[in-house]
């Protein structure tokens, strides 16, 4: 390999295109040519949400390797120049040049946003990158955030969530009735469709308190690694499940399409690889810590409970009138929706036979003490 070339080109960026994602390589140190370049990005995450936050943290720290210093990138929490819910703002203002978000923040702008994060009833973490990457959902999201002065980049992903925490048993659908919990995206308008009073926009930093005082008799955050970091056990015992408003939750990175078009191709090439890297390792840290975390959970008193039928179909029908509902209105939802609703239809045909039998018999084994 010659020393003087550094990153051939990525195929992620253009996966749409070429229909594959190509593994780069890399192959040189620095180039004295290259230009000096410090960015700014937000996370919407505070640091003791370390999985995520983190993710930001290593996407500088490989960038940094991979162009020997010459592209920094300095990463502020939640907070410290924007709050959780403003990240995109800052990145389309090019107040900072690049953000780490879950798009399903945005969901009031335009719904189309949850569709990169996660909707109820929707793909899991696996189905999503299949579809991201070899079912035209890069083209189609590329496409939308284009509109909005944004290049985004899949920056890791939570896996199949819980569904939170509860004060009290949801022994069927008339206990959602009233009931306070915190939740965004389409999951809070199931969750209004049904009856409860929902709080959408509360921050991360903000639900413990809001929890412990009782503002809220729910809550929803990501799983029991995260959870029991928050010390939410502490104030509630019910820990429900699945958390169908979320198969998945992607995490991404934003770039102000501006200063992308003018970052020289190498250092293009490293952001790419870099937040391929965070993708991969983030979705991986979720798979072997929250095992152990919901076994110390349970140590800790929390009692799990499966969410009732009657809530589960009722969620279930709802969403699908209000996907219907959003379609008709919102042409950018409908595009992405109905590419990601008629890959997950044929997957989810595959996924049910190969994949959740297999799970089913091991776990039956498991329980069996075989």
């Amino acid at each position: 390999m010659k020393r003087r070339e550094f990153i051939k080109k990525t195929g992620f960026g253009l996966a749409a295109v070429a229909g594959a994602a190509v593994v780069p390589s890399v192959v040189r140190s620095q180039d004295p040519g290259l230009p000096a370049v410090k960015w700014r990005l937000v996370s919407s995450f505070p640091k003791s949400l370390e999985v995520v936050y983190t993710g930001a943290e290593a996407l500088a720290k490989r960038i940094d390797e991979l162009t020997s210093g010459k592209f920094q990138i300095q990463v502020f929490a939640a907070g410290e120049i924007k709050p959780s819910n403003g990240v995109l703002d800052a990145v389309q203002k090019n107040t900072v040049e690049c953000g780490h978000t879950c798009s399903y923040y945005f969901h009031n702008q335009n719904k189309a946003f949850s569709l990169d994060t996660a909707i109820p009833f929707g793909l899991s973490a696996r189905q999503m990158n299949a579809w991201y990457y070899y079912g035209g959902g890069l083209a189609l999201s590329r496409e939308f955030f284009a509109r909005h002065g944004i290049v985004n980049f899949s920056g890791g992903n939570t896996g199949t969530q819980m569904g939170g925490w509860f004060r009290k048993e949801i022994r069927g659908l008339k206990d959602i009735k009233g009931l306070k919990i915190r939740i965004p995206g389409f999951g809070a308008e199931i969750f209004s469709s049904l009856g409860a009073t929902v709080q959408r926009d509360l921050a991360i930093a903000d639900i413990y308190p809001a929890f412990d005082q009782g503002a809220i008799d729910a809550v929803e955050l990501v799983g029991p690694y995260d959870d029991e970091k928050q010390s939410l056990y502490k104030v509630a015992r019910f820990y429900y499940y699945p958390g169908w408003w979320e198969p998945a939750g992607r995490i991404t990175f934003y770039v102000n399409k501006g200063e992308w078009d003018q970052l020289p191709k190498p250092y293009q090439a490293a952001f790419e690889v870099a937040a391929a890297e965070v993708d991969v390792r983030i979705l991986a840290n979720y798979d072997a810590w929250n095992p152990p975390a919901i076994q110390r959970l349970v140590q800790k008193g929390t009692q799990l409970r499966q969410f009732p039928d009657d809530v589960m179909h009722a969620a279930y029908k709802t969403a699908q009138k209000i996907y219907t509902a959003e379609s008709a209105a919102n042409p950018d939802f409908k595009k992405i929706y109905d590419s990601m609703r008629a890959f997950q239809q044929v997957s989810d045909i595959w996924t049910g036979m190969a994949e959740n039998t297999m799970a089913n018999f091991m776990q039956a084994q498991s329980i069996a003490g075989k």
